[in-house]
């Protein structure tokens, strides 16, 4: 019998510890299924965040260290230049991208750092109990605000893919998301090609994908789905804002 579609060998057979609904296990195995296809993942190592997915190390089939909270960049600054031969990525979630490491993020991009970052954006911190994120939406309620954040009090939420965009070593910026099957087929596509981009040396790559927390949305599955598509992609519109060798 032909095999119509079977797991990815770029993930274990770990159980993962994420809440029903969460996109994490999406975005992994997307991250899994290019690296796969790209016919480097005895070549790559990962470095996982501090955040809901600290234990990206388990699920991922390839070599992986573990950052302190927001230094995922530059950890894998160190690991691609001793290792220059290697497929180095960090996978980021919002509070560590967005909070703590936005110095080594920023930085990363400026020096031109050939690596890939997945920045995984549910506007929230999740593992931590759901406090307000430099991505929390205006209005949007968290255990840090909870009558719904105000620009007054802290500010625009930080569009993260639009400022890298304008860093010169930043070689390839894209926001897509996980919340439907078309999407999601477009999530694959950019998560290849900014791979391809460190393959090819020009330069650091990032896709940024807007993802779920039904959990510390307070919401069902669907409903969370739903709100993504209504609340978030307004606000962080997808689409590709760099390749190499342009700026839009």
């Amino acid at each position: 019998m032909a095999v119509v579609y079977q797991k990815s060998k770029g993930l274990t057979d770990k159980e993962t510890h994420y809440c029903p609904g969460c996109t994490h296990g999406i975005i992994h195995k997307l991250v899994a299924e290019v690296l796969e296809e790209l016919g480097v993942l005895g070549d790559t190592i990962g470095v996982a965040p501090v955040g809901c997915s600290v234990l990206a190390y388990d699920y991922f089939n390839c070599d992986m260290h573990e950052a302190s909270h927001g230094r995922a960049p530059a950890v894998a600054t160190g690991i691609k230049r001793v290792l220059p031969d290697k497929v180095v990525f960090t996978y980021q979630g919002d509070g560590d991208l967005a909070s703590i490491g936005t110095a080594e993020i920023v930085h990363v991009a400026h020096r031109g750092e050939k690596i890939t970052t997945i920045f995984v954006n549910n506007a929230i911190y999740g593992m931590t109990g759901g406090q307000m994120a430099p991505t929390t939406l205006i209005g949007q309620r968290a255990t840090t605000a909870p009558l719904g954040r105000t620009v007054e009090h802290s500010g625009m939420p930080l569009r993260v893919s639009e400022m890298l965009a304008t860093i010169d070593g930043a070689a390839f910026v894209e926001r897509v998301a996980v919340d439907t099957p078309a999407n999601i087929r477009k999530a694959k596509k950019a998560i290849k090609e900014a791979f391809q981009c460190q393959l090819d040396g020009k330069g650091f790559s990032i896709v940024e994908v807007l993802s779920t927390c039904p959990t510390n949305w307070g919401m069902t599955p669907i409903d969370a789905l739903k709100w993504l598509n209504d609340n978030l992609i307004p606000y962080y519109p997808m689409g590709n804002f760099r390749r190499p060798g342009e700026v839009k």
